[in-house]
């Protein structure tokens, strides 16, 4: 089992910046891909960013040029840098985890961390 907390979320003005951080633990062996997905009132969740271990990153068009993905291998933990914030990014951010043992693909989610941007 991985455990995942996520931290840094809150309120901000539009064109604000915030700093999300997601540190996994447990059996945190084999992980591979980590990644930000949120979900806004009334809508589904979606894809924000993806990191594999190899440093590989993938964005939603929606954040590109806006929100960078880092992970620090040393420390289990992904980030999720957000400038230029919008009304519209105004959602509950999860961290997610993959991780692949003996063949099989496991998937974690955290609990959330709100994000409001005000305009």
């Amino acid at each position: 089992q991985v455990q995942l907390v996520e931290s840094g979320g809150g309120l901000v003005q539009a064109g604000g910046t915030l700093r999300l951080s997601c540190a996994a633990s447990g059996s945190i062996f084999s992980i591979n891909a980590m990644g930000w997905y949120r979900q806004a009132p009334g809508k589904q969740r979606e894809l924000v960013a993806t990191i594999t271990s190899a440093g590989n990153t993938d964005y939603a068009e929606s954040v590109k040029g806006r929100f960078t993905i880092s992970r620090d291998n040393a420390k289990n933990t992904v980030y999720l840098q957000m400038n230029s914030l919008k009304p519209e990014d105004t959602a509950v951010y999860y961290c997610n985890v993959n991780q692949v043992l003996f063949g099989r693909e496991y998937s974690y989610w955290g609990n959330g961390t709100p994000v409001t941007v005000s305009s």
